[in-house]
């Protein structure tokens, strides 16, 4: 919330750890009734009462901590320990409510805050509120006050440094003409070391260039590389695009011989299908005329035996 320094944040972490203390290693879940807040159940006068006194006694954490999320969790324990149960999310939503109240939001009136039945103990957190924020903005601008401390005590330490290399340079006007004499050997000296070491770079810079240009040959060379792979990628893509366009046109092509002999076979099975009806009509046709003829000539016989038996009897 705000930049505070490390102390701030190692006091949060120990304040953190101690009411953490009776927690178990990792918390069991609490069943989910709710309140008035959270759903469920409502809360009672007193339970809300014990509620913002714990929400107190963790105010100051809950000021300097990024996340409440742990700080949710040991509220939640503490209303365990005094005999209620509510989750960590029920006990978020029970505080949102009641400073809504206070502030009177629900009603868009402000002056509604005071008829919120813990108007008192609200007021009380929130002025505890406000004496955290004032405290650590304080602590934050005397972290940048020492921190510009540092920073001037550094630039004096250069100030100090430059008068001693002038306290110096008044020295040397006392200094001896043979110590005048030596100083100005060793600046000769440095002179020349100084131009021994620029052509020494100079070699190795001009012992570079040809390693440049070998590495420029190198990258021209991957770069050629490159472009005959992917004229040789490109090439085969069109060889399989041609080889997949000749095995569609004869899949295609047998198809269409297939159809024709389906075709032909099914005529040649309709024509068969004909001939065979024909031969069974011919040969239907032929049974009937033989019963006809077979019918004519046993009524015939039976004629003549009857007229001989006519004759027979009349004799």
């Amino acid at each position: 919330m705000f930049g505070g320094g490390g102390g701030r944040d190692g006091g949060t972490l120990g304040r953190l750890t101690h009411l953490m203390m009776p927690l178990p290693s990792r918390l069991d879940p609490l069943p989910a009734v709710g309140g008035g807040g959270g759903g469920g159940e409502q809360w009672s006068r007193q339970e809300t009462g014990d509620f913002i006194a714990i929400r107190a006694e963790l105010e100051r954490d809950f000021t300097s901590a990024k996340r409440n999320k742990t700080l949710w969790e040991v509220v939640a324990f503490k209303m365990k320990e005094r005999g209620y149960t509510r989750t960590p999310q029920q006990c978020k939503c029970k505080w949102k409510n009641l400073v809504n109240s206070y502030k009177g939001k629900e009603t868009s009136d402000a002056d509604n805050g005071r008829q919120c039945p813990f108007f008192e103990e609200l007021h009380a957190v929130f002025n505890e509120r406000e004496k955290n924020m004032q405290r650590l903005l304080l602590e934050s601008e005397a972290g940048s006050a020492r921190a510009t401390k540092r920073g001037r005590g550094k630039r004096i330490s250069g100030d100090k440094s430059s008068d001693e290399l002038s306290g110096e340079g008044d020295e040397d006007e006392n200094v001896s003409d043979e110590e005048k004499i030596t100083r100005s050997g060793n600046l000769r000296k440095r002179k020349a070391e100084k131009e021994k070491r620029l052509q020494t770079s100079a070699t190795e810079k001009h012992l570079r260039q040809p390693n440049m240009g070998s590495l420029d040959s190198t990258s021209g060379s991957s770069l050629c590389t490159i472009q005959e792979m992917l004229r040789h990628f490109l090439q085969q893509q069109q060889i399989i695009d041609l080889q997949w366009r000749e095995l569609m046109e004869k899949h295609a092509h047998q198809r269409q011989l297939f159809e024709q002999e389906w075709h032909q076979s099914m005529e040649k099975l309709e024509k068969e299908k004909l001939m065979i009806e024909q031969a069974w009509k011919e040969r239907d046709e032929q049974r009937r005329v033989r019963e006809e003829s077979r019918a004519e000539k046993r009524d015939a016989l039976l004629t003549t035996l009857l007229n001989k038996l006519l004759r027979e009897s009349h004799i």
